[in-house]
């Protein structure tokens, strides 16, 4: 092993005539590595990353799981009451991949300045209200204070706030429908304490939050009376499943939907990423296999004399074929620890940076998302090696074909 290794040693750094030739080869093929290794951990790292984020980002505003009346499938709008009184509430105890459940209202309404108006929907949430989970999008302002008396607090959309011209201490009218036919609506008047912007249009477009009790109020409805739950899941990649148990835990009265369903062309179009990805990794590493078949062809040529002498002495051709695959594997690593340093340098400055700057009309990010996760890479490394250096084995069958009295003759 060890004077396998040494004559291969020697083999790269070998400075003769004939190195002119095969030098050029050899860069192209530690730059095809490199080059592959960047684009493969830069598109994992940034396809992954931005599926998490939007999924996050509807998750957060939405829930993952959604329990409601079966009269409510067709509307956002919470039209008929759902007692609190459930054996699921507060707590979900049954399912046990239920990490947090939360109680809502959801009611149509406009909004009316003196200059402008706008319809929404206001979400009425309470106390048991998740922020940690929209915390981060909150960009002017701070979130409605929920935890004492009633208050006429709530949270605006950048998008409409914008629109309405509104800024943070503002107050403004909303008027909300009654269901009785010639009677006037319900005015509010809110006070605009904080802007959030989650870059889903669908979203911004159209909500504010504030105090569930104003909507129990204005559809006179009891204090234990909301419009749906929304559950938070503990696994994510489990929430089809999740759904399922949980709705066998429920009243037949009621139903489910999960996000990946209400938002069917969402998560449709993010399962592209994945084929995209799997794509990306097939082309660089077969790039990078042909470059590195042809090296280790045009050094096994060059070095035909070397063989010759080598098979003359003794040498069996499978030794022979281990001195040049441990040349290629030298070639490969430096390609890589070079397109490692490369790819994990670009992500890192995107991560902190955020110099790559995206659509949130068309990617609902404002910019390009960095997931970091070291066993995607390892194994990115790994399986390019083992790749590699499997294909590398059918070229250096060549050697066995190689007659010593030839070799040493040839010139």
């Amino acid at each position: 092993m060890n004077l396998e290794y040494f004559i291969a040693k020697r083999l790269i750094t070998a400075k003769d005539h004939k190195s002119s030739i095969s030098t050029p080869i050899m860069k192209i093929a530690i730059a095809a590595i490199a080059i592959g290794m960047v684009m493969m951990i830069v598109s994992v790292a940034t396809g992954i990353g931005l599926q998490q984020k939007i999924r996050q980002k509807v998750s957060a505003f939405n829930g993952n799981i959604i329990i409601s009346n079966f009269d409510n499938n067709s509307s956002d709008v919470s039209l008929v009451p759902i007692s609190t009184q459930q054996d699921f509430y507060p707590q979900f105890k049954t399912v046990a991949g239920i990490r947090h459940i939360q109680a809502i209202i959801k009611k149509a309404g406009i909004i009316r300045t003196e200059k402008s108006f706008e319809g929404i929907i206001f979400k009425g949430i309470g106390k048991d209200f998740e922020w940690d989970n929209i915390e981060e999008y909150i960009v002017k302002g701070r979130k409605p204070n929920l935890s004492g008396t009633l208050n006429e607090e709530v949270l605006i959309s950048e998008f409409l706030a914008n629109r309405l011209n509104l800024k943070i201490g503002d107050r403004f009218n909303t008027y909300f429908m009654k269901e009785e036919a010639n009677k006037l609506p319900n005015r509010r008047v809110f006070t605009l304490v904080g802007i959030y912007n989650s870059g889903l249009q669908e979203y911004d477009g159209t909500y504010i939050m504030g105090d569930i009790r104003h909507m129990q109020r204005i559809n006179k409805w009891q204090p234990d009376q909301v419009g749906a739950f929304e559950l938070y899941v503990k696994d994510f990649t489990a929430i089809a499943a999740t759904g399922k148990e949980v709705y066998e835990k429920i009243p037949p009265t009621l139903d489910t939907q999960t996000i990946v369903e209400k938002y069917a062309y969402i998560f449709d179009w993010l399962k592209l990423f994945d084929f995209n990805i799997v794509l990306i990794l097939v082309l660089m590493i077969l790039v990078a296999t042909i470059n590195m078949v042809v090296a280790l062809l045009v050094l096994i040529l060059e070095r035909t004399q070397m063989i010759g002498t080598l098979k003359a002495l003794g040498a069996s051709n499978w030794v022979i074929r281990k001195i040049f695959l441990y040349n290629s594997a030298y070639l490969i690593f430096s390609g890589l620890i070079i397109g490692n340093v490369l790819a994990i340098g670009l992500l890192l400055i995107q991560k902190y940076f955020g110099v790559i700057k995206l659509n949130p009309e068309n990617y609902y990010v404002t910019e390009a998302p960095v997931y970091f996760n070291w066993l995607y890479i390892v194994g990115l490394n790994v399986g390019t090696i083992v790749i590699c250096l499997l294909v590398l084995l059918i070229p250096s069958y060549i050697i066995t074909r190689i007659s010593p009295i030839k070799a040493i003759r040839f010139d």
